[in-house]
């Protein structure tokens, strides 16, 4: 297939989702087996003061979320399925809480690029109240995208590099096995 003189070549179609739900070692490591997803990255976001280190993150002074950036492939999977995954895959009802990890920077959140992402948002809580997914009520908050700020490159594809690692088998490893499981049909394969 050609492309015709002076037209340039179709981009992929790409969106950005920004999700915080814990330990950004485990979302990553979900997310990144997704079909359709493209990358994801682990980072801050939903703080003050640019370029913070896992260190500041850790004393949660700085208010930022330990994060994930999402670039997906809407064409493959929406942003509607994308959150149905985030909502499966921790526990949207505990505040600045993900089992042993405690503190504002655990907390979960949706940082909406768009104001149709957040309606998509809406949607999804919605439905998981009326479906009664969980006991509790949900404390994911929904907030305006401001900026994300990568991660140390150490925490990048931390479980697929720590294998061994006592967190990565006693945590992530349940986590990730649990989100296979699920949402067979949506991995990478």
């Amino acid at each position: 297939m050609s492309n015709s003189a002076g037209s340039a070549p179709s981009q992929p179609a790409q969106e950005i989702a920004t999700l915080a739900g814990g330990c950004f070692w485990c979302t990553e490591a979900i997310f990144s087996e997704l079909r359709g997803v493209r990358s994801a990255l682990p980072g801050y976001s939903g703080g003050s003061g640019p370029n913070p280190t896992y260190e500041q993150v850790c004393t949660g002074r700085t208010g930022h979320a330990e994060a994930i950036q999402v670039t997906f492939d809407p064409t493959v999977i929406s942003f509607h399925d994308i959150l149905l995954v985030f909502f499966s895959t921790h526990d949207p009802t505990t505040l600045n809480r993900q089992g042993h990890d405690v503190g504002s920077q655990y907390r979960s959140a949706v940082f909406y690029h768009t104001p149709e992402q957040l309606r998509v948002a809406e949607e999804v809580v919605k439905e998981i109240r009326d479906q009664r997914l969980w006991r509790g009520p949900i404390v994911t908050e929904l907030t305006a995208f401001y900026a994300f700020y990568l991660a140390e490159d150490y925490h990048r594809d931390y479980f697929r590099r720590n294998p061994s690692q006592a967190y990565c088998q006693m945590v992530i490893e349940p986590k990730v096995a649990k989100f296979r499981k699920q949402f067979v049909q949506r991995l990478n394969r």
